[in-house]
């Protein structure tokens, strides 16, 4: 092989690699709050609290799913008021009452408060949200479309 085909072939991969880290987007969950962002790896979350009256665990479970974002369950151990009752229940043995929800979301914003441990749950770390802001602040959860580069080497949590 000459060297003009080795550099011409050489061109073509680095183009293609090059396209491929910048150009092309996938779509990752990421997490805003007072002007500072970062994004999840996994495809899905849980987020959880103490609820303010029952003073009880409260479960949401979320996933990224055909680029869009879906509350896919739910769990606690009473219901109460504004609890929804239409969803289905399934079994457990574990104290929780657990309700199939797969409701797609356009974002989830929460008020974090200490509390209630606001707290994020990712399949490789626990994530305090009360601890990286102060009590009554504001996060936007969403699903945003990012380059390849930034999802391998952006801000990420867990």
């Amino acid at each position: 092989m000459n060297k003009s085909k080795l550099y011409v072939g050489g061109g073509m991969m680095l183009f293609v690699l090059l396209f491929c880290l910048f150009w092309v987007k996938i779509p990752s969950i990421e997490v805003c709050y007072q002007n500072q962002s970062f994004l999840l790896k996994s495809n899905d979350f849980q987020l959880g609290w103490i609820h303010s009256v029952e003073k009880e665990p409260w479960f949401e479970t979320y996933e990224l799913k055909g680029g869009e974002l879906y509350l896919k369950s739910t769990k606690f151990k009473t219901f109460g008021a504004g609890v929804p009752t239409e969803n289905r229940i399934i079994k457990s043995n574990d104290g929780f009452i657990h309700m199939v929800v797969d409701r797609k979301m356009s974002e989830v914003t929460v008020t974090v408060s200490e509390n209630v441990k606001t707290t994020l749950y990712t399949h490789e770390k626990i994530i305090p949200l009360y601890q990286l802001m102060d009590d009554y602040e504001t996060i936007t959860i969403r699903i945003v479309k990012i380059s390849l580069w930034r999802w391998i080497w952006g801000e990420s949590i867990d």
